[in-house]
């Protein structure tokens, strides 16, 4: 569910090559009460595995929706949110 706290990004958008750093970008610009909320035309995976790399322990992912033609993720700040433990590998 997307609220004010919520910027959705849809990286369909923009080219591949640009896709990565503006989620890392909006990523490393959120507040404690704020919140990504990442549409993609496939599964993330390889941005999860960048944000393993980049960010350890310093996010929370959750598949909100899982293809086959749409994936939609939500991406937060571990440390700025109690119910979430960080993402870990």
């Amino acid at each position: 569910m997307t609220d004010q706290s919520t910027t959705v990004i849809d990286v369909r958008l923009f080219p591949r090559p640009l896709r990565h750093p503006i989620v890392f970008s909006l990523f490393d610009q959120l507040t404690p009460e704020r919140g990504l909320e990442l549409v993609s035309d496939h599964d993330p995976r390889p941005l999860r595995y960048l944000f393993d790399v980049k960010r350890p322990g310093s996010f929370c992912w959750d598949y909100l929706e899982s293809g086959p033609a749409t994936w939609r993720v939500s991406i937060r700040k571990a440390l700025q949110v109690p119910d979430c433990k960080a993402a870990v590998g």
